[in-house]
């Protein structure tokens, strides 16, 4: 494929707003993690919650008003994002700059309000709730194209958790294809009952914090994340998008194939398509969520690709698992590794499962770095890696 320049790019979880907040957190190790009350819940479970969320959307947004909205706006407004979509969209016009938006909550959060306020005696939802600009699925799409003023191409990708992943992929196929000349390409996904509890029936959510591949894990801690990425073919970036693989192995409703394979081929296609040897690899960002399933099937693929001397970690001992998000939040993490030459450590990961044979990066390290491969993969075995690297 052609490398995808990415002129820019921001993320907001719980380690703060902004990338300056996450390379923070990042280098001294700080968690975006809390044991908290959100809403009515009352699960014993950490959690990422994002700040600042409070106030509704006004005026033209009013519409769109949620919790996963409001997320998106936030993410929207750090480091210079708008700015720079501006630019992008004066170069090229508004109907040539696609948006392409992960998300698998949506506005659910919303819609749970809702239902709590219906009408005792009929049932009906209140008048207020507008299921198509807020628990649509791709409400966010809508909402983040008519935030930037664009109406080129509009896509929302609902794949669980490789869901923001996809969109590069989606972008790029648009972009070569000639849909679009530029792309912004992002997720979104808030908390919400509904996810807490459907994880929780599944006995997926821990009590203690995340902690990828370690010896005594036992689940994810859920966080809430937004973030997006500009794709400019003729921009002179320091960072590109390089390779893609997508596969779908659906072993199983919610476990991943155990040896790996739907993983290995996601890897080998991104490695081939940005025609990268497994050695030239500097880093991988892998998905681990911080279950015994996951972990060790991704960690077999991993060594089957790559074998155990690649440095790779989870960081979502630091954001949770932020589900439909979680492919732009370590897409972001990957870029800043790049440009700042930080390998970040499997954060809370006190003692490796000895059944891992992964290079599991226990303490974090600084050098340089000129290519990531980020995992995400999804229920259903739907699997998206993204490789990066930098622009010679």
């Amino acid at each position: 494929m052609r490398p995808l320049p990415i002129s820019a790019y921001t993320v907001t979880s719980a380690l703060g707003a902004g990338r300056a907040a996450h390379l923070h957190a990042l280098r001294s190790g700080a968690t975006g993690l809390r044991k908290l009350a959100f809403d009515t819940n009352t699960l014993d479970c950490w959690l990422g919650e994002v700040e600042g969320l409070g106030n509704a959307l006004t005026g033209e947004s009013a519409r769109w008003d949620c919790r996963n909205n409001r997320l998106a706006a936030l993410a929207l407004r750090q480091d210079g994002f708008e700015d720079s979509v501006r630019r992008c969209r004066d170069r090229y016009g508004a109907a040539r700059v696609g948006v392409f938006i992960g998300t698998s909550t949506s506005g659910v959060h919303h819609t749970e309000i809702a239902y709590r306020e219906r009408d005792a005696s009929t049932n009906a939802l209140p008048d207020w709730f507008d299921h198509r600009h807020t628990q649509n699925i791709f409400s966010v799409a809508d909402f983040v194209a008519a935030w930037l003023g664009l109406a080129g191409p509009a896509f929302a990708i609902s794949t669980a958790c490789s869901s923001s992943a996809k969109v590069f992929a989606a972008a790029s196929r648009a972009i070569a294809a000639g849909a679009c000349d530029a792309a912004v390409v992002g997720g979104v996904d808030s908390l919400c009952l509904t996810t807490l509890h459907g994880f929780n029936s599944l006995q997926l959510v821990s009590a203690d914090i995340c902690r990828p591949a370690d010896a005594a894990r036992n689940g994810i801690s859920i966080g809430e994340a937004g973030g997006f990425a500009l794709l400019e073919p003729d921009a002179g970036t320091p960072v590109r998008l390089i390779g893609y693989g997508e596969s779908s192995d659906a072993y199983h409703m919610s476990s991943p194939e155990p040896d790996g394979r739907g993983a290995i081929a996601s890897m080998q296609a991104a490695l081939a398509r940005g025609g990268v040897e497994p050695h030239q690899v500097d880093y991988i960002n892998l998905h681990g969520t911080g279950t015994v399933a996951n972990d060790n099937a991704e960690a077999r693929g991993v060594c089957t690709v790559f074998g155990a001397g690649t440095p790779c970690s989870s960081t979502k001992g630091w954001t949770g698992h932020t589900l439909g998000a979680a492919g732009i939040v370590e897409s972001a993490i990957s870029l800043l590794a790049i440009e700042h030459g930080f390998l970040p450590r499997s954060l809370n990961t006190r003692s490796k499962d000895p059944a891992i044979e992964a290079g599991i990066l226990l303490e974090s390290r600084n050098g340089s770095v000129d290519r990531v491969l980020s995992n995400s993969f999804g229920f259903g075995g739907s699997n998206c890696s993204l490789l990066f690297g930098k622009t010679p």
